[in-house]
């Protein structure tokens, strides 16, 4: 029920990012990420958050899900792109800069909780 849900979000966000609408984008994969990161949309809502961030010229919080996809979906074609897309740009997936995405990393790569 989970995936159901998290590809409805995923294809409204997708629909957005190829309209040039890259916040109501960004909500959506947001979802994704922060609700349904059990499921198997997650990798594909990471990159596509590096997609849009990077379209909006948000390079922190780009090389932030891209850090994020790295260390949990290194072996897919997903992060590979987007590593091809930060790379492209002089950039590399880190955590970087202070964003909600941040705090997902300290939280599920770094172990911090509150």
């Amino acid at each position: 029920a989970f995936d159901h849900l998290a590809a409805k979000e995923m294809e409204i966000g997708r629909y957005y990012l190829k309209q040039g609408h890259y916040v109501a984008a960004i909500n959506r994969f947001r979802v994704v990420v922060e609700d349904f990161q059990t499921t198997t949309q997650t990798p594909e809502a990471l990159h596509r958050l590096v997609e849009a961030y990077l379209s909006l010229g948000l390079t922190d919080e780009a090389q932030t899900a891209g850090a994020i996809l790295g260390h949990n979906y290194q072996s897919t074609e997903w992060y590979q792109d987007s590593f091809a897309l930060l790379t492209g740009q002089g950039l590399r997936p880190e955590a970087a800069g202070e964003s909600w995405l941040r705090s997902v990393y300290r939280q599920v790569i770094r172990g911090e909780w509150l």
